[in-house]
């Protein structure tokens, strides 16, 4: 068996795994944005533990890689492994420049400060952003393994 597939396969797999939590909140944001301030912060405690499907995004985003070295010879099938680890970096990205400060600022969603209406839409839409990136690099990571056994 020829591992080129095989990792392109992986790709898929772990973005599709990683798609997972994102998608939940995506689905989440407007029953979330509506809710008073004790109710968002004893909704937040359902995501205690979450952080460790932070594993989940960096091992998609090294499957893509992976699978972009390996097929970098075939044109197309390699661009779209690229495109898929690009737009998995970027929702890092998002991630750091939103989520984290938000988790910082509220200690987790144990306390709201101030200006927690700001940070919780900071929290929420930056999950959204995220989602819908994870969704592309799943379609991405999907183009290139479906294309992964062809020829040059």
């Amino acid at each position: 068996m020829r591992r080129t597939p095989v990792l392109a396969s992986l790709a898929v797999l772990l973005t599709a795994l990683a798609l997972m939590p994102a998608g939940a909140h995506l689905f989440a944001l407007p029953n979330k944005l509506a809710m008073p301030a004790e109710t968002y912060l004893a909704a937040q405690r359902a995501y205690d533990g979450w952080a460790l499907l932070g594993v989940l995004p960096m091992a998609a985003i090294l499957a893509n890689l992976g699978a972009a070295l390996a097929l970098r010879r075939r044109g197309r099938p390699a661009g779209m492994a690229w495109l898929a680890a690009l737009l998995l970096l970027a929702g890092l990205a998002i991630f750091f420049t939103w989520t984290f400060p938000a988790n910082q600022a509220t200690a987790n969603w144990t306390r709201l400060p101030a200006d927690w209406q700001a940070l919780r839409a900071a929290w929420e839409w930056s999950h959204a952003a995220n989602a819908l990136l994870s969704f592309a690099a799943l379609c991405a990571g999907l183009s290139a393994a479906s294309r992964s056994d062809a020829g040059p």
